[in-house]
């Protein structure tokens, strides 16, 4: 009975608390660094991202944002503009996702990433209905989701993507990616595909393509994919997969930007020489330096304090030498599995595939 009340209190702070934060903004400090929309589509010889656009002053942000909190937008190649900076759920247990997607959004979080094979899209969804039972507006936020391969038959898919809907009890979703390129993708590309024509996917994409998937996917579909999420960090830069995706204008989106902090990576002693230089983290510098290069990030965490953290790379620049430097850390190789490795085929077919029969 008193875990219940302390529970039932708890729950009712944080009520308040995210209704304040809609109505007056969250005081998450972050200096003043000018709303800019970036371009997903070129970049110069230098590799820096082409179409910067500053917001002048007083012009209203493609979605609002708490007071104190600056961000920038990526325009998507239909015109949709997309926070560079999100929030991604992977790996959070459904029973904590309300609490901590609503704690992402009181400190700022506009942008959602979750998937069905997450198996956490009603605990985003219940977050979202109690944000915006708090005053926020649906169109503040920009919320992401991914079909799983089970579920690419084309009719498969037409009834996947309503439960998806359903489950985050929203009448439409920002983004619907395709989760992996396997499976009967065009069939399930057309149900995306309708779904966009109706209104009800604002933006469609796909995730972990391959260049050659992205180069065929763009040539032998209607609808060219506005984004393709894969992994990306420091270790594993992706510059030649950015440059496919750049010549058929669609937008990069990083999965797993800290690598999850494999091969010791944030005790990395060039990111963490970087660091020093500017005052901030080595998690700090390596989503600037992604967000430098036109590149999404959906960085994970639990703790508010990290996601305050994450959120606060707008009030400093890296040096193109900087740029540079952690670009020489490039391995070429991924720190999780190849997906054209036969063996890695069979598994992530296999993958959830008792949960979703």
């Amino acid at each position: 009975m008193q875990n219940d009340k302390v529970q039932n209190t708890e729950s009712l702070e944080r009520r308040e608390f995210l209704k304040t934060s809609a109505k007056f903004g969250a005081v998450a400090s972050l200096a003043s660094f000018g709303g800019l929309v970036l371009s997903a589509c070129s970049e110069d010889s230098k590799g820096n991202p082409q179409g910067i656009e500053n917001t002048s002053a007083g012009e209203k942000a493609p979605i609002s944002l708490p007071q104190g909190v600056n961000m920038e937008f990526i325009t998507l190649n239909n015109g949709v503009k997309m926070p560079i900076l999100g929030y991604g759920v992977y790996q959070i247990e459904p029973k904590e996702t309300q609490r901590c997607v609503e704690d992402a959004i009181s400190v700022g979080y506009r942008s959602i990433d979750t998937a069905q094979a997450y198996f956490n899209e009603e605990g985003v969804g219940s977050a979202i209905k109690t944000v915006l039972n708090g005053g926020l507006k649906r169109e503040e936020l920009f919320i992401t989701t991914k079909l799983w391969i089970d579920n690419y038959p084309e009719e498969k898919a037409l009834k996947a993507c309503e439960e998806s809907l359903r489950k985050l009890g929203l009448e439409y979703v920002d983004l619907m990616l395709l989760h992996q390129p396997y499976n009967d993708t065009y069939g399930a590309w057309r149900a995306l595909s309708r779904f966009y024509k109706e209104g009800r996917f604002k933006a469609i994409g796909v995730s972990n393509f391959y260049p050659d998937r992205i180069a065929d996917f763009c040539l032998n579909n209607e609808i060219k994919p506005a984004l393709n999420q894969i992994e990306c960090n420091p270790l594993h830069a992706q510059f030649e997969a950015q440059k496919v995706l750049q010549e058929y204008n669609v937008a990069m989106e990083s999965w797993a930007p800290f690598g999850e902090g494999r091969n010791n990576m944030f005790s990395n002693p060039t990111l963490s020489e970087i660091g020093k230089k500017y005052n901030k983290s080595v998690a700090q510098v390596i989503l600037r330096w992604q967000i430098q290069r036109g590149i999404i990030c959906i960085p994970k965490t639990i703790r508010k304090e990290r996601m305050i953290e994450n959120l606060s790379v707008f009030d400093f620049t890296l040096s193109e030498q900087d740029m540079q430097t952690i670009a020489g850390l490039d391995s070429k190789t991924s720190l999780f599995f190849n997906h054209q490795d036969p063996e890695n085929v069979k598994w992530i077919n296999e993958f959830h595939k008792s949960s979703f029969k």
